[in-house]
């Protein structure tokens, strides 16, 4: 039966774990701070107004929000970080929102996916920070976001991401003193990094592996924290007339998507899209290949995934991102945008949409023409990181393809924009979302050890994604037992 984390397993251990936070000054935020900033300690605002918001200082902690004012220091806490696409840009009525993420630490929200992940086994006794190395497989932000979550609370990370991601990724990696292990392939090659976490399993007895595509913690963070910032934005910008239709979401280790079944319990009504690259179809036809739209893993659907929760499949041709990234962050295309008349402080905030964003945002437009919505429909999305991240990819593409020109750019926004049209994508019912979830089995049954009887669990157990969902609540109660003991 999977076991829910709820209690202190190893009260040594704990202690240790305690130790360690009052020696380096280390203060834990609650679920309830990261989705409320205006809980967090007066003592701690004090701090965070000379902090930088990529700093190691343990006080960041408190930055794993969206409500982060959107500066590079002193920043506090305001209004969730969004941004609404015009129907010059988008082609489409339906309003489209996306949340952003580069004002995270680390520029990317994966670093509240590896807190929620980290601290729960730290405050319940199951990691031990002077002895335990915390193990970050990942295609990309996860490594990223534990690493930075390890060194602010007390650890050391191990981080575990494709050989063929992006420089700056291994560039901070290296910098923020983290051990990296680099596997054969590129964003969709997660087996080999499966089998990298198996050889240390077998040989290194001191790390802990937290699995982003197996740790219920990364759908909870999201569940609670990336849900209820969704809602807040829809709050404040609806009209009587507005529906929040549909929530779209990269699948990559299926963290994120888990907002979909908070959203699901304020608008029974809403669609949940999970957005893939059609050169790695693997919920769509069951497909396999390698892609280039980092941020999301393939060939193979995640454990935490509640595929009965999942209404549409939509596949984005990783090509028609590259040319986007291009358009949005050339200056010749930002220019050609502003000349067609789309707003230039919009124009002016697309470098904050990433690869796997500019993904998301395609599939939001594929769902808005699927179901012909209007101009009181509202769907919401989420940019997990910026064009920050890839600036060498758009280099690169400048080496490979030339100097970008204004006809390129009206090609790119033609083809890949307003061209945008509703084939390959899929509307689910009951057996293909089952069929979905029994792909599961060769992952993680064959492959990974899990349990059958887990497995079906998983599929036919209606209270159990309730009870797997509800544990932040007692997961704060632990953190709060936590920081008493240490005194802070």
């Amino acid at each position: 039966m999977i076991k829910l984390i709820d209690h202190v397993v190893d009260k040594k251990v704990l202690e240790s774990a305690v130790k360690r936070c009052r020696e380096k000054n280390i203060l834990l935020p609650t679920f309830a701070q990261q989705k409320d900033p205006s809980l967090i300690p007066g003592k701690v605002l004090d701090k965070l107004k000379n902090v930088g918001l990529w700093d190691l200082d343990p006080v960041n902690l408190f930055r794993i929000t969206w409500h982060n004012e959107p500066k590079e220091k002193g920043g506090l806490f305001g209004d969730v970080n969004y941004m609404v696409l015009p129907t010059e840009l988008t082609g489409v009525k339906a309003k489209i929102v996306t949340l952003i993420g580069k004002w995270f630490p680390t520029g990317a929200h994966k670093v509240g996916a590896a807190y929620g992940c980290l601290a729960p086994r730290i405050t319940t006794g199951q990691f031990d920070p002077i002895y335990n190395k915390a193990v970050w497989p990942s295609t990309g932000n996860y490594c990223r976001g534990g690493a930075f979550d390890s060194y602010l609370m007390g650890c050391t990370a191990v981080a575990i991401l494709p050989e063929e991601m992006s420089k700056e990724r291994f560039e901070w990696l290296h910098d923020i003193g983290a051990e990296v292990i680099a596997t054969p392939g590129c964003e969709s090659n997660v087996k080999e990094i499966y089998d990298k976490c198996w050889e240390i399993r077998r040989t290194r007895k001191d790390c802990i592996i937290f699995n982003q595509f197996d740790e219920f913690g990364n759908a909870c963070w999201h569940y609670e924290i990336t849900g209820a910032a969704i809602e807040e934005v829809f709050n404040k910008i609806k009209n009587e007339n507005s529906s929040l239709h549909s929530y779209v979401s990269a699948t990559g280790s299926a963290g994120t998507i888990a907002a979909g079944d908070y959203l699901r319990t304020k608008f029974p009504q809403i669609k949940v899209v999970a957005s893939e690259a059609l050169q790695c179809p693997t919920l769509l036809l069951n497909g396999f290949g390698g892609h280039r739209i980092e941020g999301i893993g393939d060939k193979h659907v995640p454990w935490i995934h509640n595929t009965k929760n999942t209404d549409v499949v939509t596949a984005i041709d990783d090509e028609m991102c590259m040319r986007l990234l291009r358009l949005f962050n050339e200056d010749t295309g930002k220019q050609s945008l502003v000349n067609d008349g789309i707003p230039k402080e919009i124009v002016d905030d697309l470098h904050l949409l990433g690869i796997s964003s500019i993904a998301n945002v395609l599939s939001a437009i594929k769902t808005a023409k699927y179901y012909e919505l209007t101009e009181d429909d509202v769907i919401f999305t989420v940019a997990t990181d910026s064009a920050d991240m890839y600036k060498s990819r758009v280099n690169e593409l400048r080496d490979e393809r030339g100097n970008y020109t204004e006809t390129q750019a009206k090609i790119d926004f033609d083809g890949c924009i307003n061209g945008a049209t509703t084939d390959n994508m899929q509307e689910l019912n009951y057996i293909d979302r089952k069929k979905i979830h029994n792909l599961k089995y060769y992952t993680w049954i064959e492959q990974q050890a899990k349990e059958l009887e887990d497995l079906n669990q998983l599929w036919y157990d209606r209270k159990l994604w309730k009870k797997i969902f509800a544990q932040p609540a007692r997961w704060d109660e632990l953190i709060e037992e936590f920081n008493q003991k240490t005194g802070l």
